[in-house]
C-alpha cells in the first residue's frame, strides 16, 4: 500500500513538473517575442531591465529550470536532485516574500520612482520620434501622457485620439496613463493576490512531495540512482 502511494506521488510530481515545464517554455517564448517586437524600455529608461518582457523572460527561465530539476529528480528517484529542487523552491519562496514585503514597505518611494521614470521616458520620446511604446500604452488604456495630455505639450501623438486628426487643443484622452495604470492594478489586485496564494500553495506542495520522496529513497538506500 505504501509503495503504491509513493509510486502515485512520484508520477504525480513528474506530471506536475512536466506541465510547469511546458508553461515555463510558453512564458519564456512570450517574453522573448515581446523583447524582439517591442522596446518597452522607452517607457522607463532607468528601469529598462525591469520591464515586462525581461521579467517574463527571467520567470520563464526559472520555471523551466526548476520544473526540469523536479521532473528528473522524481523520475530517476535521485536524492541529490530532489534535495536541490527542495532548496531552490525554498529560496524562491524567501525571495518572493522578501520582495512582497519590500514593495509594501517602500510603496510610496517606488511610486515616486516609477512616476519620475515615466516622465523622463516621455521627455525622451517627445524629443525623438520613438513613440511606439507610448502609443501601445495609450491605445490600450485610453490615456494620454503621464499625468494628462499637456505632458506632450503642443505635439500629442495620434494615440491620444480615437479620431484621424489630433491636436493639442482637442485631444480625446485627457486622463494621464499613470492614473489609468494605478486603477488597472487596483482592479486586478484580487486576481494577483489569488495567483500569488496559488503559487505559494504549489511551491509548498512541491517541497512536501520532494521531501517525502527524498526520505523514502534515503530509507531504501537508492540515494544516487541514475
Amino acid at each position: 500500500m505504501a509503495q503504491g502511494c509513493l509510486k502515485c506521488l512520484k508520477y504525480t510530481m513528474c506530471v506536475a513538473n512536466f506541465l510547469c515545464f511546458v508553461c515555463g517554455v510558453a512564458v519564456l517564448s512570450f517574453g522573448a517575442y515581446l523583447m524582439v517586437q517591442f522596446n518597452f524600455s522607452a517607457l522607463t529608461p532607468s528601469l529598462a531591465n525591469l520591464n515586462i518582457p525581461s521579467m517574463l523572460l527571467i520567470s520563464g527561465i526559472v520555471i523551466t529550470c526548476v520544473s526540469f530539476l523536479g521532473f528528473l529528480g522524481a523520475l530517476k528517484e535521485n536524492r541529490c536532485l530532489l534535495l536541490t529542487f527542495f532548496l531552490v523552491i525554498f529560496i524562491l519562496m524567501l525571495v518572493e516574500l522578501t520582495a512582497a514585503c519590500l514593495m509594501l514597505i517602500y510603496e510610496t518611494e517606488i511610486g515616486k520612482l516609477v512616476t519620475q521614470d515615466l516622465e523622463n521616458g516621455l521627455k525622451n520620446a517627445n524629443s525623438t520620434d520613438k513613440r511606439s511604446d507610448w502609443d501601445i500604452v495609450q491605445n490600450t488604456f485610453g490615456c494620454c501622457g503621464v499625468h494628462n495630455a499637456s505632458d506632450w505639450k503642443d505635439n500629442p501623438p495620434k494615440s491620444c485620439c480615437n479620431i484621424p486628426s489630433c491636436n493639442s487643443t482637442m485631444p480625446v484622452f485627457k486622463e494621464g496613463c499613470l492614473n489609468k495604470l494605478k486603477a488597472w492594478f487596483e482592479e486586478n489586485f484580487l486576481t494577483t493576490g489569488i495567483a500569488v496564494i496559488v503559487l505559494c500553495i504549489i511551491e509548498v506542495l512541491g517541497m512536501c512531495f520532494a521531501m517525502t520522496l527524498f526520505c523514502h529513497i534515503s530509507r531504501t538506500g537508492l540515494g544516487y540512482k541514475l
